[in-house]
């Protein structure tokens, strides 16, 4: 993994308190040409409640054996439904289309949803391999209304799970699941979380989790931030978990691709510089288990340096752009939280005047970048969003929008 910082700001005035922002990217490696990756070991877990049958539980189907035909000689598959009760399916082995077919067509709508009962079936078969990368896929269209459904205690067991290697993503559909319950469940369990709004959605989610799965070349990334005396507070933009340590703070990332660029935005508060040219004010340490053919722990540390000048010089100094470009895109999503809390509230009016105010600063920086692909999705996303609020009202299906929306803005935003 590569590690950049860029300050919005390099230079700054002494004697002066400052608010620094500072972009954080990692870059990941790109695949070794010819070389091989870690073995899958996968555990679909579907919901076959009575809220899934027709079309639902047909897209469901067609999800698990999507997997099926697409994992390799050196992969594992395991099949799980639940609803009054989990059922194996398919024990974890080699893929075999004809043998998923199969078990899939003894999949029945049941009456409840025992959540839990599925995924601690999906993680007690992961849990017996002793290799590869192993990851529970949890589909849903309900709540959890039997066995546990307490959501402190399921998103600790998702936890406690990730801790000993076996993820979980979760995959809700249509509009009567809990939104807030399978995000937490997918961010303790270091997973992701995704939302299909209709059934015909599910496969294509599928599809982008195999694709990402495929890809991976890290897991468990975390960067530790230590600062220096030179800083008093510490904030973070993205919306991941953090926690202290002895030294400074963690940030949870989770995963990386091939490839991929995934970028954070620290907020520093420096009191006031008192030394002219370069100070170190924090450094940064990431640490990643590398995956593939070989896998292997990884540490790497980053100093953080801020230039002190005289008041003249400082004021010389222009914001980076890329660092205010992505700024006003985290902001932004918090702020589509923000929105969805007021609107949850009944002040929808409220909610679109944030909406609104953060599209108005995204449209500001975007007309002195105006070829920044990242500002012209974000303002599409959200005028989309405002737009819903604006002429159908709010209910479950708006909610979700909001809810995937602003974590798709204000995670760990991939370039």
């Amino acid at each position: 993994m590569d590690l950049t910082s860029t300050l919005e700001h390099d230079v700054v005035a002494l004697e002066t308190a400052h608010d620094l922002h500072v972009l954080v990217e990692l870059t990941a490696p790109d695949p070794t040409p010819g070389g091989g990756r870690e073995p899958l070991r996968l555990a679909v877990v579907l919901d076959d409640s009575g809220s899934m049958r027709g079309h639902r539980l047909a897209a469901a189907k067609r999800c698990a054996s999507y997997l099926a035909d697409q994992l390799g000689p050196r992969d594992a598959l395991a099949l799980i439904a639940y609803g009054d009760e989990a059922r194996l399916l398919q024990p974890l082995g080699p893929p075999d289309p004809a043998a998923t077919a199969a078990a899939l067509a003894s999949l029945f709508a049941n009456e409840m949803t025992n959540l839990s009962a599925g995924w601690f079936k999906g993680r007690d078969e992961l849990a017996a391999a002793d290799d590869g990368l192993r990851r529970v896929l949890l589909l849903t269209d309900g709540l959890a209304n039997r066995g546990i459904t307490d959501p402190s205690q399921l998103t600790a067991l998702a936890a406690q799970a990730a801790g000993q290697g076996v993820s979980t993503t979760t995959i809700g559909v249509g509009q009567g699941f809990d939104e807030d319950l399978l995000t937490a469940i997918a961010d303790a369990g270091g997973g992701e979380s995704h939302y299909a709004e209709g059934a015909d959605d599910a496969p294509g989610i599928f599809a982008r989790e195999f694709g990402d799965l495929a890809t991976l070349v890290a897991q468990n990334l975390t960067l530790e931030l230590r600062p220096t005396a030179a800083v008093t507070a510490v904030g973070l933009l993205n919306d991941l978990p953090v926690t202290a340590t002895a030294a400074g703070w963690r940030i949870e990332i989770g995963d990386a691709l091939a490839g991929q660029r995934l970028r954070l935005v620290l907020a520093l508060h420096v009191p006031g510089l008192t030394a002219l040219g370069p100070t170190r004010v924090a450094d940064l340490v990431l640490r990643w288990v590398a995956v593939g053919e070989e896998v292997a722990a990884h540490t790497a540390t980053h100093p953080l340096v801020v230039t002190g000048a005289d008041p003249d010089g400082a004021t010389a100094d222009t914001p980076d752009a890329t660092v205010t470009e992505e700024v006003v895109v985290l902001l932004a999503g918090r702020a589509a939280g923000a929105a969805r809390e007021r609107a949850d509230a009944g002040d929808v009016e409220g909610a679109n005047d944030l909406l609104d105010e953060h599209l108005a600063r995204l449209r500001e920086v975007a007309a002195r970048n105006p070829d920044s692909p990242s500002l012209e999705a974000s303002i599409a996303d959200l005028e989309v969003t405002a737009k819903t609020l604006r002429h159908d009202g709010y209910g479950p299906r708006e909610r979700k929008r909001l809810h995937y929306d602003s974590r798709g803005l204000s995670r760990k935003r991939r370039r």
